[in-house]
């Protein structure tokens, strides 16, 4: 497999690793990049690849420092979670874009759950051009409520899942649905799933759809 250079990375996770599962990168035709949640592990989000039952993808997940990705919560002003914020970030789009250049842009699905899923979706919102998807579990864009969204870039038809609880005892509805309407903005093709009383968790329609995502992905790919 091709190593993903991270030398440039700077802050908390600076040095961590990059883990991986399925097809070798240099010989995929399609790349997802898996963000694990906080208290969790690359490993752990890793295993959800075994759902997706696609031979010629490539699985990469970044491993956050002390696992996790920044210290307070995802609605807390952005400043109180630097330099942790910047740093994931960046690890972020140093995964992606090795990513890109093995497999091409628009063959790289990004995938978090929770704090990895708010990640995610934030990173591609600050990098809007036309990915092979977003996979938001339970996440959401970052910031306090009021936050500008003076986001650049065009998604181009990207397409996103969003899946939540509509009692998520860490993310707020309104938050799902503001991030739903803002990747809309940006020319996103969204699928938001609203779920009643399911908690914080990860469901198997949402596992479908995902796994849905990652088959077109590969087709897409060949």
């Amino acid at each position: 497999m091709t190593d993903i250079d991270t030398s440039t990375l700077e802050g908390p996770h600076a040095g961590q690793p990059v883990r991986h599962a399925g097809a070798d990168l240099d010989d995929a035709t399609a790349a997802v990049v898996m963000v694990h949640g906080r208290g969790a592990t690359a490993h752990s989000i890793l295993g959800m690849a075994g759902e997706f039952e696609a031979d010629d993808v490539a699985y990469l997940a970044p491993s956050a420092a002390r696992n996790t990705w920044y210290p307070h919560s995802f609605m807390e002003p952005m400043p109180k979670n630097q330099p942790h914020l910047d740093s994931a970030l960046a690890f972020v789009g140093s995964v992606a874009g090795e990513a890109a250049d093995a497999v091409g842009r628009e063959n790289v699905l990004l995938l978090g759950f929770s704090q990895g899923a708010c990640l995610s979706s934030e990173w591609v919102a600050r990098n809007a051009a036309r990915f092979g998807g977003l996979v938001g579990f339970s996440g959401g864009l970052i910031g306090p409520e009021g936050t500008p969204r003076e986001y650049d870039g065009d998604l181009d038809g990207t397409p996103a899942f969003l899946g939540c609880s509509d009692v998520d005892p860490h993310i707020p509805l309104e938050r799902v649905e503001e991030t739903t309407e803002v990747l809309e903005e940006l020319g996103a093709d969204v699928d938001e799933r609203i779920y009643e009383g399911m908690g914080h968790g990860v469901n198997e329609d949402e596992l479908s759809a995902a796994k849905a995502m990652v088959a077109s992905l590969e087709r897409d790919g060949e």
